[in-house]
């Protein structure tokens, strides 16, 4: 895991419209945001590829950033286009060849207690060089995961379809639980027992020549690799189903695996200490992972226009 203390502090930062020294963007004590979790952002990788540094689905993150915004209340004063240019010209100013990128949208200073309506609405663009999220060989050895004790949000508290700092107090109770107890990984259950997803990742399930992943109903974040793995299975011929997943078929599948900005395409080898499949990488996750990489590395034609050449 990458530690701050190990980024470059020349770094330069995009924040409320210019851009400021990594050292200098910083927030005020009393901002909304730190007290109350009030902000939204997103997890976006740019890779390295042959014509040089390309952004992964961009537009989409940019989308679903200001899906999380509206939901919230908290629209910025510039628009999808301004903020995609402003991602580009970041990574571009820190010559990067490849980095991940965070694009934050939260509520800074102002009144005072919960209702958030009279503070300003902030944002940062950062980025920095940041590994494989479960490992460097958790791609092909996979990971051991639990399923964990912390249920997801049920429907109608807060929205599991947006990706807001809120949330991720639910994610941190599942991540430290796991950890605590020796695993990579937790995975949720939602409100009604049936399985939802990891503390920040999407999850499939393989049985034979089907995938089957929990639907958004399952209070899931419609994830950008999700729907890249599922537009990639189709097209190699492979079955989809989003549909409830109890949670004993965990147990039992061909394959489980998690996708995520993060994570990528990371293969799950135990959970709860039962071996899944053959306890590493399977022939799926194999073939989807190919394909997903084949695209970054232009191997393969981006049919669908994921790649944004900065």
């Amino acid at each position: 895991m990458t530690q701050f203390s190990e980024i470059p502090s020349d770094l330069k930062v995009y924040f409320n419209g210019g851009f400021i020294d990594w050292k200098d963007a910083t927030v005020h004590v009393m901002t909304h945001a730190l007290h109350y979790g009030s902000a939204v952002f997103e997890g976006i990788r740019c890779y390295k590829t042959p014509k040089g540094p390309a952004v992964f689905r961009l537009k989409e993150h940019v989308d679903r950033l200001f899906n999380s915004a509206k939901m919230y209340r908290m629209l910025p004063n510039l628009s999808r286009e301004e903020f995609i240019k402003a991602i580009l010209e970041t990574i571009k100013i820190n010559s990067f060849d490849e980095c991940y990128v965070r694009p934050i949208i939260f509520r800074g200073t102002g009144a005072f207690g919960v209702n958030p309506l009279d503070n300003t609405i902030e944002y940062a663009i950062c980025c920095w060089k940041w590994g494989k999220y479960l490992g460097e060989e958790a791609l092909e050895k996979g990971v051991s995961v639990q399923v964990s004790s912390w249920n997801r949000i049920a429907p109608n508290t807060m929205p599991a379809l947006a990706k807001c700092a809120a949330n991720y107090a639910n994610s941190q109770l599942m991540k430290m639980e796991a950890v605590k107890n020796g695993y990579t990984e937790g995975i949720a259950l939602d409100v009604s027992g049936y399985v939802s997803e990891g503390s920040g990742e999407n999850i499939f399930i393989v049985r034979g020549q089907t995938l089957i992943t929990p639907p958004l109903g399952s209070s899931v974040l419609p994830g950008i690799t999700r729907d890249t793995v599922i537009a990639l299975a189709r097209a190699s011929g492979y079955e989809v189903i989003e549909g409830l997943i109890p949670r004993e078929m965990l147990y039992i599948a061909d394959e489980v695996f998690f996708t995520g900005t993060a994570a990528e395409i990371t293969p799950i080898a135990f959970i709860d200490q039962i071996q899944i499949g053959e306890g590493r990488r399977g022939p799926v996750a194999k073939h989807l992972q190919e394909n997903f990489f084949a695209v970054i590395n232009l191997e393969r034609k981006d049919t669908h226009g994921w790649l944004t050449f900065v």
